[in-house]
C-alpha cells in the first residue's frame, strides 16, 4: 500500500508539473494538493506549490510552502525560491536572515549569494553588499548583474574610480547596450571625465525621446539625416530643443551663448514655463523662441540638436566645460521690486528654501518639511517658501516662514523674486539650478546618493560660483545636513 501511495503521489505531482508547464495553473494546483494529501511530507509537491504561487502574484502564499518544503528537506533551489518569494514580497530582512544557511550550507551557489547581497545592498548596508556580490562574482566572474549592482554601490560611497571599473566590465560584457553606456557615462561624469562620458552620454533614451517627439513635430526638419554633428554651421540655421526637466533645461542653457557664436541662426524649443525667463536673456543668443506648436513650414531649420548634447558637440574640454559658472540669468528688475515691496521690504537675513521637486524620478531628493523649523529660528533671519504645486501645502508644518510659492507660475516669476534673497537653502531641485545660474548664494541639500553633476568633492560646485553642497554623512541621514548648516549660519 505504501509503495502504490507512492507511485501515486509521483504520478500526480508529474502531471501536475506538466499542467503547471502549459500555464494551466488551476489544474496543476489541483493534482500538487492531491499529493500533499496523499503525502503531507512531500517536500517538492510544497515547492512547487510555492512556485506556482509566485506564478499567481501570491507570494506571501509561496512563502509559507516553501518554508514547508525546506523544513522537511533543505534543498538549495528551494532557497532559491524562497528568496524570490521573499523578493516578490519586499520582504528584504527574510532573505538577510537566512545569511548564516548560505554561508553554511551553500557558500558556492551563486543565486543564493546574489540575492542574499541583493537584500543588503536594499537595506543600504552596503558593506555586506559588496561582501556578498564578490562571491558571487568569484564564481560567475561574468555576471552583469553582479558588476552593474557592485558599481552602483561604488558609486554610492563616492568610490567613483571603483564605479567606473567596474561600470567599464559592464560595457564589454554588453558593448551595444544603451543603457549601459549611459549609466557608465554618467560615472565619467562623476569623475570629470567629461571627454571618455560624452560620446557614451548621446546613447541616452532621453536624446532619443526628445528626438522623437521633435519628428512628429517637425516631420520635414527634425529627420535623422540633418543631427548636427559638430560640423561648420556659420552659414546655417539650427534648431535645438530641451530634453528632462527644468534643472537641465537651466544648467545647459549657459552653452547657448557659445552655440550662437557658431552657427546663422538660433532657433530653440523650450518648456513653456522657462520661455518667458528666455524672452528676458536675450544675450543667450536665441534667434527665435518657440513653446508650443508651430508648422514646419515656417520654420527655418538646416540641422537639429538636443540641449544637452551642446558641450559634446561644441567640443568643449577642461573648464570650458563650466561655461560662465559665474552666472548667465537675470530676472526682470521691474518685476524683482514689485516682488520686493510686497514680499521682501525688510532688513532681516532673507532666505528661500524649497523640500522637494518631482519625485516620480527620485525621492531620495525629498526633505522632510519639518527639519527646517530648526533654521528658522535663527535670529534676524526671514524664510520664505520658494516651494510650488507638490508639496506646496506642507507649507503648514514650518513656523515663520513666508510663501512667495503661490504666486510663482513661470521661471521669470521665480527669478524676479530669487533677486530679493541673500540665500538659497533647498533640494537638488531647479530652483537651485536658477539661484546659481543668477549668481545668487544657493546651498544645495543632497542625499548621500548624488546625481552625477555634483562630483565627488564635498563642498564646491564646479558648475555655479555661488553654489555650496552639502551632503549626507549616511543614507538618508537629512539631520546631519542640517547641522552643518546650522553651524554655516551662526554669525
Amino acid at each position: 500500500m505504501q509503495g502504490l501511495n507512492k507511485d501515486n503521489v509521483e504520478a500526480l505531482i508529474k502531471a501536475g508539473f506538466e499542467r503547471h508547464q502549459n500555464e494551466e495553473l488551476e489544474d496543476a494546483e489541483n493534482l500538487y494538493k492531491e499529493a500533499l494529501k496523499l503525502d503531507y511530507n512531500n517536500a517538492e509537491a510544497y515547492n512547487l506549490m510555492g512556485v506556482l504561487k509566485l506564478q499567481k502574484s501570491e507570494p506571501e502564499l509561496a512563502v509559507d510552502y516553501i518554508l514547508k518544503a525546506i523544513s522537511i528537506e533543505p534543498a538549495d533551489y528551494f532557497y532559491e525560491t524562497l528568496f524570490q518569494a521573499y523578493i516578490r514580497c519586499g520582504d528584504y530582512q527574510g532573505i538577510i536572515s537566512n545569511e548564516e544557511v548560505v554561508k553554511n550550507l551553500f557558500p558556492k551557489n551563486f543565486e543564493l549569494l546574489f540575492d542574499l547581497a541583493l537584500a543588503f545592498k536594499t537595506e543600504h548596508r552596503n558593506k555586506e553588499a559588496l561582501k556578498y556580490y564578490e562571491k558571487a562574482l568569484h564564481i560567475n566572474p561574468m555576471s552583469y548583474e553582479g558588476w552593474s549592482n557592485v558599481a552602483n554601490i561604488y558609486s554610492m560611497d563616492g568610490r567613483t574610480s571603483d564605479a567606473i571599473s567596474a561600470m567599464e566590465i559592464c560595457y564589454n560584457l554588453r558593448p551595444n547596450d544603451d543603457d549601459t553606456a549611459f549609466f557608465l557615462s554618467k560615472d565619467y561624469f562623476k569623475a570629470k571625465q567629461y571627454e571618455k562620458g560624452f560620446p557614451l552620454f548621446e546613447r541616452r533614451s532621453s536624446k532619443k525621446i526628445a528626438f522623437i517627439s521633435q519628428n512628429k513635430t517637425l516631420p520635414n526638419k527634425v529627420r535623422e539625416d540633418n543631427f548636427w554633428k559638430g560640423e561648420n554651421i556659420k552659414n546655417k540655421n539650427i534648431l535645438v530643443y530641451y530634453e528632462a526637466g527644468y534643472g537641465d533645461a537651466i544648467m545647459y542653457a549657459r552653452y547657448l551663448p557659445l552655440l550662437k557664436k557658431k552657427c546663422k541662426k538660433l532657433i530653440y524649443m523650450c518648456h513653456r514655463e522657462l520661455e518667458p525667463l528666455y524672452k528676458i536673456n536675450k544675450h543667450l543668443g536665441i534667434d527665435e523662441l518657440i513653446y508650443s506648436f508651430i508648422h514646419d513650414k515656417e520654420l527655418d531649420v538646416d540641422v537639429h540638436a538636443s540641449l544637452l548634447s551642446l558641450p559634446y558637440l561644441l567640443g568643449l574640454k577642461g573648464d570650458d566645460i563650466f561655461a560662465y559658472r559665474e552666472g548667465y540669468i537675470v530676472p526682470d528688475m521691474d518685476m524683482a521690486e514689485e516682488y520686493r515691496q510686497k514680499y521682501f521690504d525688510t532688513e532681516k537675513i532673507k532666505i528661500g528654501i524649497k523640500w522637494r521637486g518631482n519625485t516620480t524620478f527620485d525621492k531620495d531628493r525629498v526633505i522632510p518639511v519639518e527639519l527646517f523649523n530648526q533654521l528658522t529660528h535663527v535670529e534676524n533671519t526671514q524664510f520664505y517658501s520658494f516651494q510650488t504645486f507638490e508639496g506646496a501645502e506642507d507649507i503648514k508644518k514650518l513656523d515663520n516662514v513666508v510663501d512667495v510659492g503661490k504666486d510663482l507660475i513661470d521661471f521669470s516669476q521665480t527669478a524676479a523674486a530669487l533677486r530679493n534673497l541673500d540665500l538659497v537653502i533647498c533640494n537638488d531641485t531647479s530652483l537651485a539650478h536658477l539661484a546659481g545660474a543668477m549668481k545668487i548664494p544657493c546651498w544645495i541639500m543632497l542625499p548621500y546618493d548624488t546625481d552625477w553633476r555634483w562630483g565627488t568633492d564635498m563642498n564646491n560646485c564646479s558648475w555655479y560660483e555661488s553654489v555650496k553642497l552639502f551632503r549626507q554623512q549616511s543614507i538618508g541621514n537629512w539631520q546631519s545636513v542640517f547641522d552643518r548648516i546650522l553651524e554655516e549660519m551662526q554669525p
